[in-house]
């Protein structure tokens, strides 16, 4: 009989070949370019990502420097911003890895986000609802009830 294999988490897997790709283009730490929405805020990371860090001389441990792709209008936005998002980076990582950014203009392709959330229904849309659902011994259940109907006609209705 075969031994079963063991379930691997898919970042076991996925990581190391992550970090050898990003390791080529000058990135020595992953979470620069995984974590880019957290270290320079949503406004930033839709229209900014980066591309490599280029590490001068070893020997005199000097920070890398940067390399930002910015889409046209915002690399004014960026440039003001620079000082900001280097302490940010180096904040992030708790040394001083970078020391400036260079921008390179060009698209940014959109990035996926998580889907909005749908507005919460009125207390008439949820009043109304409730009323078609009859009575129920969980008022919980049926106030979620009335939610999720509320929602969904919402949905069908287009708006």
């Amino acid at each position: 009989m075969k031994k079963p294999r063991q379930v691997r988490l898919l970042a076991d897997l996925v990581g190391p070949s992550i970090s050898d790709a990003l390791g080529r283009a000058g990135f020595s730490v992953v979470e620069i370019v995984t974590h880019w929405d957290d270290i320079v805020g949503p406004d930033l990371a839709r229209r900014t990502m980066p591309l490599k860090m280029q590490w001068p001389n070893r020997q005199n441990n000097e920070p890398a420097t940067l390399v930002v792709r910015v889409e046209g209008p915002y690399a004014i936005e960026l440039q003001y911003a620079a000082p900001v998002v280097v302490e940010r980076i180096n904040a992030y990582f708790g040394w001083r890895c970078v020391g400036r950014l260079t921008l390179r203009q060009g698209p940014v392709p959109p990035r996926q986000g998580p889907p909005p959330k749908p507005v919460e229904p009125s207390g008439a849309e949820l009043a109304d609802i409730r009323a078609g659902l009859g009575p129920m011994e969980d008022e919980a259940l049926a106030t979620s009830l009335a939610r999720l109907g509320a929602l969904v006609r919402r949905e069908r209705r287009g708006n």
